[in-house]
């Protein structure tokens, strides 16, 4: 009986990530339309933040609980997955078209965050308050540099137009509409997402896996589910900007904000196994990286061999725990 409701639950957690995600993505494409605010930084900044609440939670909950070594394996592990599972599902339904500035500022951007994650492991061997606050700045300072982007950039007469046909067809709602749809969408996305992990959690106790591997596999993936939702809905939207923004700027988020805020309550431990997955992540983002930068977008069999690689490294994480 109990694994029964432990089976009901998790779909309930699905149905709540998945009309969440697609709730969330409405209000923040509607938002996007009314304020002329690019979908790419929407997706970097509100779509990100939201669809990172899990991690968040879990990393914040773990640093207090001091289990911090958790809240760096988490982030790393959700890194990979929106990196390889969440972008390359996306590819498989639609393929994404990757802008410039993704490839030139955000991608290295967030392989210069991981870089940054492995030089302090293997010098001091735990993120402390001071790097905390560090971490911090670096992420105001890329919130910044969107603003300041968006508020810089100039569209030819040819964009504009094409903006002014995407408008008509698109239907904005009226703001408190869009604010609600937006909450909405993260309250539903937050509990559909504790949802999946908690049942998901049981049913591998319930089956004999251990727990090492539950938080390898199950607490880093389960808690990247929003954002694997919010991507594939958005691409499927034909948002394809929203669904790239929100994967990278989803990883960026994770890498300096959370371990950031993590850091600054206790020192975050980094041990060999989280330098070797963030290396893992700096090889998986340049492949990706060169991926976008040939073809500047990410095709249907990029995104296969991308779900391939990801399947590997879970392969081998089974294999070393």
């Amino acid at each position: 009986m109990q694994m029964f409701i432990t089976i009901i639950l998790l779909v309930v957690g699905f149905v709540l990530l998945i009309k969440g995600a697609d709730f969330f993505v409405d209000g923040s494409s509607s938002l996007a339309r009314e304020f002329h605010i690019p979908g790419l930084v929407i997706g970097m900044t509100i779509v990100a933040m939201g669809t990172s609440l899990p991690e968040l939670s879990v990393s914040v909950t773990s640093s207090i609980a001091g289990h911090n070594q958790l809240a760096v394996s988490n982030v790393i592990g959700s890194n990979i997955f929106n990196l390889m599972v969440v972008l390359g599902a996306s590819a498989v339904f639609s393929t994404l078209s990757v802008s410039k500035s993704v490839i030139k500022k955000d991608l290295p951007f967030s392989i210069f965050a991981a870089l940054l994650i492995v030089l302090i492991g293997l010098t001091t061997g735990k993120v402390n308050r001071i790097w905390g606050i560090v971490f911090l700045a670096f992420f105001a300072f890329f919130i910044w540099s969107m603003i300041h982007r968006t508020m810089t950039s100039r569209k030819t007469a040819a964009e504009k137009a094409e903006d002014e046909e995407l408008d008509q067809d698109f239907r904005i709602m009226p703001l408190w509409l869009t604010i609600i749809y937006i909450v909405g969408g993260i309250i539903a996305i937050k509990f559909g997402g504790d949802l999946v992990v908690d049942s998901s959690e049981k049913i591998a106790r319930a089956m004999g896996v251990s727990e090492t591997l539950i938080g390898l596999t199950i607490v880093a993936c389960g808690t990247s589910l929003p954002e694997l939702a919010t991507s594939i809905v958005a691409a499927k939207k034909n948002e394809l900007d929203m669904a790239v923004g929100n994967a990278v700027g989803s990883n960026i988020f994770n890498l300096l904000a959370i371990l950031g805020v993590a850091a600054v309550i206790t020192p975050v431990a980094i041990s060999i196994e989280n330098i070797i997955d963030a290396v893992v992540l700096i090889v998986f983002s340049f492949v990706v990286w060169l991926f976008c930068f040939k073809s500047k977008a990410i095709k249907k069999p990029a995104g296969f061999a991308m779900i391939a690689m990801y399947v590997s490294y879970l392969v081998y994480i089974c294999i070393r725990k």
